[in-house]
């Protein structure tokens, strides 16, 4: 007769051990730490591909509706990606879009997909954790398609769509009236264009300061914007925290 004390010897653990549950805890632990980023990630990209973006004001061209200098607090800001997936940009709206043509973006990319350190930001780009590789710029919105977009000095009444003067609060007088000479146009003269059906013409606020559409109506687009390029609309200046809020549309045709 055996001595029951010796039967199933090594199956005797005393109670709470946790030699045979601690590899199984490790591995639970980094399977949920795996699922949780995976999740993180998939949200960012649905919401930063179909939702919402973060970008960068590049320049002062915006001013004073959007900050962005050398050596400043560039304002960060959140586009709306969802709302001209069910209608058009209208006159007043502040808008981010792809460079259109070579004119607006001197060819190229800003930064090469080549590399392993290029691929990689290409994917963070993905949840937006990296700028799209793409020049991208901010203006307002002007003029829509089928409309006739002009101004002449000699006219004294700035610009005119479809022969009717604008008004436009959001351009800082007191800061175009620092480039001497600027005239009604704070600029070139130009036109009359008339907007291609689906295109912008587009404009910076800051307009003695912005390389615009007035700048470019050599290239294949007479300037314009093709909605296809324009990747949101401005709704909210997140950074710095003396900027927080709302970045508003406001018609300057009416």
């Amino acid at each position: 007769m055996s001595d029951d004390n010796d039967d199933n010897d090594s199956d005797v653990r005393p109670w709470g051990s946790k030699k045979d549950d601690e590899p199984q805890e490790k591995r639970s632990f980094w399977r949920e730490l795996a699922i949780i980023i995976g999740i993180v990630l998939l949200i960012s990209w649905v919401g930063q591909t179909f939702l919402f973006r973060q970008y960068v004001v590049p320049s002062e061209s915006m001013e004073s509706t959007l900050i962005g200098c050398a050596g400043c607090s560039n304002d960060r800001i959140v586009i709306d990606k969802l709302v001209y997936r069910f209608g058009d940009p209208k006159p007043g709206d502040v808008v981010v879009f792809k460079a259109p043509s070579e004119s607006w973006d001197s060819g190229g990319a800003p930064r090469s997909s080549e590399g392993l350190r290029g691929k990689f930001l290409d994917v963070l780009s993905w949840f937006g954790y990296a700028p799209p590789n793409e020049y991208s710029l901010v203006k307002r919105v002007i003029a829509t398609g089928g409309q006739t977009v002009e101004c002449r000095a000699a006219e004294n009444v700035g610009i005119k769509v479809d022969g009717k003067a604008l008004r436009e609060p959001y351009v800082n007088r007191e800061l175009q009236s620092r480039v001497p000479d600027a005239g009604p146009c704070l600029g070139p003269d130009f036109g009359p264009i008339t907007v291609p059906a689906g295109n912008y013409w587009v404009m910076g606020d800051n307009r003695t300061y912005s390389a615009d559409s007035r700048f470019h109506t050599e290239d294949e687009f007479h300037g314009t914007v093709p909605k296809s390029d324009i990747r949101g609309k401005v709704r909210f200046v997140i950074w710095p925290i003396s900027r927080i809020g709302g970045v508003g549309s406001e018609n300057p045709q009416q």
